[in-house]
């Protein structure tokens, strides 16, 4: 799951990045309204933490923009305003949580999970099944009913993407976008090692799922076809 934390407080900011990232979300600090938005609506996020109190431009008017371009995206709201009133007008602006300043993480993360379970996403301690596979995010592990072997961070969020859109390719650009962020300089090239680090790992389970390419356009997961 790719997160994209708009707060200003930098302490706060850098702890809760570093949370995030040790229970394995990927995730874009930002620390003024302006760039929040433009960040946003690139639309390569799963799931945003917006604070109300911003520079440049204020939470509620990010919140009231991305939803004006119809991103469905989740987004949950953080703010040192913890009156009824604050919280009604984050929802009617189309918030789908709210988290009163100061907070625990653990109930941060738990927010996170209620709204990813809410909207249908993938939960990152959730497992994920295609075909003889199962991959835990969580843990890193992916398995068949016989084996299992550990991947790497990226190559796992590689899979989970891959596993979201089984009924869709995706290019080289979008998975750039989803793992890297939409400003980074990797190059597709990246996205062919860490590709071919996944086949090698699906055939050391002996799996029947493939990474199909599909020419001029990415990829895509398949199952082998019984010769």
């Amino acid at each position: 799951m790719r997160i994209l934390l708009v707060e200003d407080e930098l302490p706060l900011a850098e702890a809760l990045t570093q949370i995030l990232r040790k229970n394995n979300y990927t995730v874009d600090m930002v620390h003024d309204g302006e760039i929040g938005l433009d960040n946003a609506l690139s639309d390569i996020y799963d799931l945003i933490i917006l604070d109300i109190m911003l520079p440049k431009m204020d939470g509620l008017t990010v919140l009231k923009n991305i939803r004006k371009e119809g991103l469905g995206v989740p987004v949950i709201l953080l703010t040192a305003k913890g009156e009824i009133t604050d919280k009604v007008a984050g929802l009617d602006s189309g918030a789908d949580d709210y988290l009163a300043k100061p907070f625990a993480t653990e109930e941060l993360l738990a927010r996170i999970r209620a709204v990813a379970r809410r909207k249908g996403e993938v939960l990152q301690s959730s497992t994920l099944k295609f075909g003889d596979i199962e991959l835990n995010p969580s843990t890193l592990k992916l398995s068949t009913s016989t084996k299992e072997v550990k991947l790497i961070l990226k190559e796992s969020e590689l899979l989970e993407l891959l596993i979201n859109r089984k009924n869709s390719a995706t290019s080289k650009e979008l998975i750039i976008e989803k793992l890297w962020g939409f400003d980074s300089e990797v190059e597709h090239n990246h996205v062919e090692v860490y590709i071919s680090f996944l086949r090698k790992k699906l055939a050391f389970l002996n799996s029947k799922v493939i990474i199909s390419t599909v020419r001029g356009v990415g990829y895509i997961l398949e199952m082998q076809k019984d010769k």
